[in-house]
This record gives structure tokens, sequence and C-alpha cells, in this order.
């Protein structure tokens, strides 16, 4: 039996990477494939496309072959299919391909800087700062840490909460396509907006194209007509108000394309009041989202990784480290969280014991208070931090903390016999 860490390491499964992630994504064909969580919503969005379309084909397009001479009749549906099939393909190309996934690391960077006011040779550890400034086209840009994924967010990168990823270039989670759009799939998310739009047009138009044929032919009113093909006003319906949604969506994002924005950048930076540092003028931003080349996937889906093992919390205590750059495990995965607001902190699983703010050290006895509060409470703690502990007139002390666990942060009190 291996009882050596080392072993266990060695002993770990290897698995396709796709099996082991870490995100809310969901796989398709041993990982060929990448969905959102909301993978479902695109089954809808494909109903959404195919339905109309069947019924353009069967009740509208199909009686113009015969009202139109030649084969401008079998042109007006051949057209329709190759535009409703380009449509979902590009849905597919949206939806099922990584939109620019950063890869977590798999502990934090280490500090660039120290912070001289900060005593190294006490056990304390340099803060690692939740800012760091880069330079974008001269222009100073602020990049933030990323808990979840340990490391500096890119610039315009952003974490998405619904993939529980950090995308690049992230521009917003779209729940129609159950994907996140960014750097390796907007292109196709602008396209798949704008083809939708014009086969609207094209099923709208037609719709009365075809009424007006049956006036023509019946020397009838437009409202007799209309009586005679129902489906053509029932599409006639729908892509109108369907074209407020995809035609909206089409300008808009033709607005951010040319001006370099990104759906998240413009709703919170809001360029109108300062410079955007990745303008390149209206030729170059067009060009930048349609002719550049699409940047390789950071991520090999199907190549084989270690297995993660559920990380188990032992209760030791050891050495000190600073508490106002506390890093501990936040799940059994190992995201971590910041604490940055207690003066003392007991990181169970962690083997270390914190300083408060002014020195004084965690006694043993509230270490053995910790310890014992955890073992008696049935719950699975990843941190506790020790907000008070004091005696009273009967020599029992008490006990008030905040613990970190699978359900996130809560507080505890307790009353204790004294020493």
């Amino acid at each position: 039996m291996n009882t050596a860490g080392g072993a266990d390491v060695g002993a770990a499964e290897m698995v396709r990477k796709y099996k082991a992630w870490e995100g809310s994504n969901k796989f398709c064909l041993g990982g060929r494939f990448i969905f959102g969580p909301d993978v479902r919503s695109v089954s809808l969005t494909v109903f959404l496309i195919v339905a109309p379309a069947a019924v353009f084909c069967v009740f509208v397009a199909r009686k113009l072959m015969d009202n139109f001479s030649g084969d401008w009749g079998i042109a007006v549906l051949v057209v329709f299919i190759v535009s409703t099939v380009y449509v979902l393909v590009l849905l597919l190309l949206t939806s099922g391909r990584d939109p620019g996934i950063v890869p977590r690391n798999a502990q934090p960077p280490e500090p660039e800087t120290y912070n001289i006011s900060t005593e190294l040779g006490s056990g304390h550890t340099p803060r690692l700062p939740r800012t760091k400034d880069v330079i974008i086209n001269g222009a100073t840009v602020k990049v933030k840490y990323c808990d979840t994924c340990m490391l500096y967010r890119p610039p315009r990168c952003s974490h998405c909460s619904i993939c529980d990823n950090r995308v690049e270039r992230f521009d917003h989670h779209c729940p129609w396509v159950g994907q996140c759009i960014g750097l390796r799939n907007y292109r196709f998310f602008y396209m798949f907006v704008f083809s939708t739009t014009l086969l609207c047009l094209y099923v709208h138009g037609f719709c009365w194209v075809y009424i007006k044929k049956i006036m023509d032919s019946e020397n009838s009113s437009i409202w007799k007509a209309m009586a005679k093909t129902p489906a053509s006003i029932v599409l006639i319906v729908y892509t109108f108000l369907a074209l407020w949604f995809v035609g909206g969506l089409s300008i808009f994002h033709l607005y951010l394309i040319t001006t370099n924005q990104t759906t998240y950048e413009n709703f919170r930076y809001q360029y109108s009041r300062r410079a955007n540092p990745y303008n390149r003028g209206i030729v170059g931003n067009i060009m930048d989202i349609f002719c550049s080349s699409i940047p390789k996937s950071k991520n090999d889906f199907r190549a084989k990784v270690q297995k993660k093992q559920p990380m188990i919390p032992s209760h030791s205590v050891g050495d000190s480290f600073d508490s106002t750059t506390l890093a501990v495990s936040k799940r059994v995965q190992g995201k971590l969280i910041w604490d940055e607001t207690n003066d003392k902190a007991l990181a169970i699983g962690s083997n270390r014991v914190t300083l408060s703010s002014n020195g004084e050290s965690v006694t043993e006895y509230q270490q053995y208070l910790f310890r014992n509060m955890h073992q008696n409470r049935n719950e699975n703690w990843f941190c506790a931090s020790l907000l008070e502990a004091s005696h009273d007139e009967h020599c029992h002390i008490h006990v008030a903390l905040s613990a970190v666990g699978e359900t996130g942060r809560f507080a505890r009190s307790e009353t204790v016999p004294g020493e």
C-alpha cells in the first residue's frame, strides 16, 4: 500500500483533459466540441430556425415554383435551403468551439515585486497585488488577478460566471448559442446573427411575393389573397418580430466592430468618455475581426492529463504566514479565494497558522478549539478565521469564527470549557 504523496501522484489515473475539465462546459464527440452549460438552449435556437424554414418550403417556396417561369421557382427554394444550412453551420461554429479559454494555473504566480514593508524574515509572504499595469498601444491598462484561474487576466479577458472560464476578448455569454463569445468565435457569432437577419428578410419578402402572385392570378384584393395563404401571414409576422431582434443585434455589433469594442467593454468602460486603446480606425477594426487569422486554441481537450484527486483537509498546524495575503482552498479542486479581512486565521488543510496583524500568535489552545469545533460538526471546512476568543467569569471561553466551506462563507460561535 502506497502512503507517500509521491507514490499517490504517480499512481494517479490518466484521463482525457475534457473529462477532468474544471469549468462548467459540456463536451461532445470525445472533446472535439465544447459547449456551455446551457447547451440545451441551442436546441431551441435550432427549432426556431428549422420550424419556420420547413413551413416556408412546404407552403410558400413549393407554390412559387409553379408561379415562376423557367428555373426561377427552383432557384428560390435552393437558395433558401442553402442559406438555412449555412446559418446552422455558423451556429455550430459559434456554439461548439473553444471561444478562447485561458488555461488555469496550477498555483498562483510568484510576485514580481516585493512590498518593502513586509517582514520576510518572520514568516511573512509578499503581498500579491490585485491589479497590475500593462501598456497597450501606449496607453496604460489595468489587469486584475483572477482567484479562480490563479493568474493575471490578459487585457480584454474576463471570467464568465456561467461557464466558469476566463475567456480572451470576452464579449458576452450568449444564451441563444449556449456559449461564451470571445476571441475565437466572435467572427462566427456575427456572421450567424447577420446571416439570420438576411434569411428573415428573404422569407419575409417572398411571402409578400406569393401573396401578390395570388392577387394577380385571381384578380382579388390583398385581404382575400392573404386569407388563402395563412402560412404566409404567420411567417410575415414571425420574421417581422425576429428582425427586430437579430437585426438590432447586427447593427449593434457592427457598431462595436467598427469601434473595436466588446459588449462587456461597451457597457462597463464607456469609451465615449475616454480613449479606446484598441481602436485602429474603422478599416483596421473590420480587418481585425474578419481578416485576421484565428488563434489556435490554448487547450487540447483530447490530451491525456493526470486526474486530480480530491484534497482531504488535515488538521495539523505549522509555520506562520501573513493573513492579509492568505489564499486558501475554496473547493476540493483547489480554487482560491482571498481573505484579507480577518486578523487571525487557521487554514485547515494547509499545515499553517497565521499571525494576527499586531504580531500576536494564535495560541495552541485556540488551535485546539478550532480543530475540535471542526471535528465535532459534520462539515467540510477549507478555512476558518478566528474572530474572537474571550473568557467569562465562569472560566468558559466564547469562540466566534467565520469559516469557508462547500456552501460558502458562514459564521460559527460556541462556548467551551476553559483551560
